[in-house]
């Protein structure tokens, strides 16, 4: 999910230029990670919105976690639903392993050092493997 958010905030910010959540993602071994994403899952599960389930997939422990109440679209607006919809269509593939290898082939992510903020402003360096914005 980590990864996700990150790819549906950069893939808005690379084509309108704005953020989408205004999340800010540090770079971590496995991939960008939303530096607010404990906080939020902690807050959810207080409110009793999501329950967080422990499954196995491919013989190892991952975390799931079930919303217990229909999402409010109402709050974004179409363009944005429409970049999280393509951003899961194109991305629905892949486990979170490849997920994370495909992290680490973007430009915000391989220019920032360990650990630190990933600036929003490195998407306009991408490579064609991870743009998304059509530049004439």
């Amino acid at each position: 999910m980590c990864r996700l958010s990150y790819f549906f905030d950069f893939k808005y910010y690379e084509i309108y230029e704005e953020p989408l959540t205004g999340e800010q993602y540090r770079k971590l071994e496995l991939g960008p990670a939303p530096i607010d994403f404990d906080n939020t899952i902690q807050s959810l599960e207080t409110q009793s919105k999501i329950v967080k389930l422990e499954v196995h997939y491919h013989g190892h422990p991952q975390e799931r976690f079930i919303s217990l109440d229909e999402p409010d679209v109402s709050l974004l607006s179409a363009r944005q639903l429409e970049v999280i919809n393509e951003t899961l269509e194109r991305l629905s593939s892949m486990n979170a392993t490849q997920i994370s290898a495909f992290s680490h082939q973007d430009m915000p992510w391989k220019a920032t050092e360990d650990k630190e903020i990933i600036d929003y402003e490195l998407v306009f360096y991408r490579d064609p493997l991870t743009s998304v914005r059509e530049y004439e």
